[in-house]
């Protein structure tokens, strides 16, 4: 699928990534229902590590499609962490040959925070939730504005 591309019939089972250099946060949702779910964070730091993770996941629960947040400065403009990001999901397209989406994730992991502290999780506790609550946070961003997204 050539880039920036949208998937129209896309339909099923989607995971979402929120990328970070130390744990790569994780979330699973659906497009019939647009229901979403934070599922594990993952801790490991070499990247055959990371992408046997990855692999293992996408073997249990066939997505049909791969959603990466992708982060900018508060003013869109790009950062270190954008380009490494860029390259993440450059590296699951290639690996695992499914779509993978872009989508702007500024403000999820403030947002994750809140949410937890909402539920009463605080503080330190939020360390092994934060970055798959943020995952989740990518991923229903997406449910409510697909047409924002960029296809890798």
């Amino acid at each position: 699928m050539p880039e920036g591309m949208f998937p129209s019939a896309l339909s099923g089972t989607l995971l979402a990534f929120d990328f970070g250099e130390k744990r790569i946060g994780v979330a699973i949702g659906n497009t019939i229902s647009a229901s979403t779910r934070p599922l594990v964070t993952l801790n490991d730091e070499g990247n055959e590590q990371r992408f046997a993770a990855i692999a293992a996941l996408l073997q249990e629960w066939a997505p049909a499609a791969l959603v990466v947040g992708l982060p900018c400065n508060e003013d869109g403009t790009p950062h270190e962490l954008t380009r490494l990001c860029r390259r993440f999901a450059d590296r699951l397209k290639g690996r695992f040959g499914l779509p993978v989406i872009l989508v702007d994730e500024r403000y999820t992991s403030a947002s994750a925070s809140s949410q937890l502290s909402d539920a009463g999780i605080r503080g330190i506790k939020q360390k092994p939730l934060l970055d798959q609550v943020a995952a989740q946070q990518i991923l229903q961003a997406w449910f409510d504005e697909p047409g924002a997204a960029r296809v890798v």
